[in-house]
């Protein structure tokens, strides 16, 4: 049979993103600042939109859970205020559902309360703490001055390290001279360079270098690796970067397995080791929810209304415009914006009720960190708030993006809460966070004596019911910053720490 081109006609389904629809997505993302910016502009680009006081105490911006008394009766404490049944929700369903449904159950289901705005139609008219903040919220300056009383008890030293540290480039390097550091302190030249000595011994290794060949000195030396052979290879940085190999392998009087070893050291050091730090002029994080205790023994959970100012049709001035719109160009503009205005102030809406709703369940599984502290941090899912709540797991990614949560324990992203986890006796699981914690307090308790060993750490993890590995005790320890058990022992000796 020969072929030919012929024309068809089919019938298909096809998701289409609508501009208004992409623009509820951003609302949904969007952080309560990015959100005043662009409310800013829809005042300024639409003449009926106006702005109204903030909502009173008990209005729709407010949620309240009740005492954990039980799983159930915590549920139908979760009622969200002010949830009318006819509202005239924005449907991302259209996005989010899962498809392989078929039937439209499940996760994706209840997301329908985000429909028919979305088609513009105008019918109808919202750490701080403390253990577990992130490095990038630590200006490189504060994470070495906190280390230097660990390290020296003399204050005349401690005060020139501190005036070193105020020196520092945001890559960790001192580029004043060294002499010029001793004149401005009217100090002598040798307890300058100890107060250099003193910051070089500061983690992150490779702070406080005058180059980059003693930057990867400070960490070779750190990583006990500072033999003559590396030092020949580090004294020769740029014969290294021209590619001299042959030259440089007969420099350091290795073979050719031996210093492709080096090399691969080489590379594994930091040669800007302050960038992982933030810099100092780090914007202030504004929270957008804010979650109080009340007098039942529950959560108060509501939107921080200093940045999320409130919209509303002026009708007085539509009603004015609508009497001089005496063509169909004119009347056909202002149903536009009055469309316009109508389909924001749902999509806010919306977007405060979905927000205050997964907000509530993220405080209800994490009720014991409220209470108690990050030991009781538990892991926690998007995919768990996301069947807890009846939508579908990335609208819950895109609530928790870019928001922040004050309570009395400090300011954190809502991300925060949602930790891996690692097995526990009880059979509940441990975050990942909480087991940092607890390694960190093992820690600080030891004595220059008594060094604990990330073998003798996990033994004592177990003890306690959490099921971890060495290595995973090791793993966990970097990645609060805490150095090897040698390096700790060295520290608290300098410290004269018994």
């Amino acid at each position: 049979m020969a072929l030919a081109p012929r024309l068809d006609i089919r019938q298909t389904q096809a998701l289409v993103m609508t501009p208004q629809l992409q623009q509820a997505i951003k609302l949904l993302a969007a952080s309560n600042l990015e959100l005043e910016s662009f409310i800013a502009e829809a005042l300024e680009a639409n003449p009926l939109l106006d702005t109204a006081a903030p909502a009173e105490p008990g209005e729709a911006e407010r949620q309240e859970t009740a005492p954990p008394a039980s799983e159930e009766a915590t549920a139908d404490a979760l009622m969200l205020a002010g949830a009318g049944e006819g509202d005239a929700p924005l449907d991302l369903a259209a996005v989010d559902r899962d498809w392989d449904t078929g039937d439209g159950s499940g996760p994706g289901r209840a997301d329908a309360e985000w429909g028919a705005a979305a088609g513009g139609s105008g019918d109808a008219l919202e750490l701080s703490d403390w253990e577990q903040r992130r490095a990038a919220e630590v200006t490189l300056a504060e994470h070495l001055e906190a280390q230097v009383g660990v390290l020296t008890r003399d204050p005349r030293a401690a005060a020139i390290a501190r005036h070193i540290i105020g020196l520092l480039d945001e890559a960790g390097y001192l580029s004043t001279p060294i002499e010029e550091v001793a004149e401005d302190l009217g100090v002598a030249l040798d307890e300058a360079e100890a107060g250099l000595a003193l910051v070089q011994a500061l983690e992150p290794a490779g702070v406080g270098a005058r180059s980059l060949a003693e930057c990867l000195a400070i960490q070779a030396r750190e990583a006990d690796r500072y033999d003559p052979c590396m030092a020949t290879l580090i004294a020769n940085l740029e014969a290294l970067a021209r590619g001299e190999i042959e030259r440089l392998k007969r420099l350091c009087r290795v073979d050719a397995e031996d210093f492709a070893e080096m090399l691969r050291e080489l590379r594994s050091y930091d040669p800007r080791p302050g960038l992982a730090f933030a810099s100092a002029a780090s914007p202030a994080v504004v929270p957008d929810i804010l979650v109080t205790a009340n007098a039942a023994g529950g959560w108060d959970i509501a939107l921080n209304e200093e940045t999320l100012p409130r919209l509303i049709v002026n009708r007085g001035y539509y009603l004015e415009l609508n009497r001089g719109a005496t063509n169909k160009e004119s009347q056909a503009w202002l149903k536009e914006k009055l469309a316009d205005a109508h389909w924001l102030i749902r999509a806010l809406d919306q977007r405060q009720k979905t927000i205050l709703k997964t907000t509530a369940e993220i405080v209800r599984q994490q009720d014991g960190f409220f209470r108690r502290g990050v030991c009781e941090l538990r892991p926690l899912t998007l995919r768990e708030v996301a069947e807890a709540i009846g939508m579908h797991e990335s609208t819950v990614s895109r609530v928790t993006s870019n928001k922040y949560l004050w309570c009395e324990r400090g300011t954190f992203e809502l991300k925060y809460f949602f930790t891996s986890g690692v097995a526990s006796a009880d059979g509940e699981g441990a975050s990942s966070a909480a087991i940092k914690a607890r390694i960190k307090a093992l820690i600080e308790a030891e004595t220059a004596k008594n060094i604990l060993s990330d073998q003798q750490l996990a033994e004592m993890l177990q003890k306690e019911g959490f099921d971890l590995a060495r290595r995973t005790v090791a793993k966990y320890r970097e990645a609060i910053g805490l150095g090897s058990s040698a390096e700790r022992r060295r520290a608290k000796k300098l410290a004269g720490i018994s």
